[in-house]
């Protein structure tokens, strides 16, 4: 009976510690997180973007440019961001889950100022996000892939 008693104990801790390794990584499986931005023009890295949650959406914002000849305000944007450092600005809004994908926000680019429809798709065991910036249909648009940072 007493190993009876063992055996099951040992069968919860090890269930408890598979719950708490899914846990764990289960922030692989979103796209909160730090990302590496790598500019689709020169394929040069361009920021670190932090992605997080709010309200159930997902923003990003840049918390460093890797270029040190980068832009320091947004001197072209159109919105409330106009003149702001880039440096801080949250340049990714309102993104929602839809399937594997996530959608239904906007990307700004700092260099021109312009504001595009955005999807982004985890790739790579959530290593790796696919972000699709577009006007109108998302045929017509830009595509980079950003790495997950530690």
């Amino acid at each position: 009976m007493n190993d009876m008693r063992k055996m099951r104990s040992a069968g919860a801790a090890w269930l408890w510690a598979a719950l708490a390794m899914v846990a764990a990584g289960s922030d692989l499986l979103t796209p909160v997180g730090r990302w590496k931005t790598i500019d689709d023009k020169t394929g040069k890295p361009k920021a670190i973007v932090q992605i997080y949650e709010e309200n159930g959406k997902l923003y990003g914002k840049v918390v460093e440019t890797l270029n040190p000849n980068a832009k320091k305000v947004c001197d072209k944007c159109k919105d409330a961001r106009k003149d702001q450092p880039i440096v801080g600005m949250v340049i990714l809004r309102d993104m929602v889950k839809h399937g594997e994908e996530y959608s239904g926000g906007n990307i700004l680019d700092p260099d021109n100022g312009s504001v595009y429809r955005c999807k982004m798709r985890l790739e790579d065991n959530g290593n790796k996000l696919s972000v699709r910036g577009y006007i109108g249909f998302s045929l017509l648009g830009r595509s980079q892939t950003w790495t997950r940072q530690p």
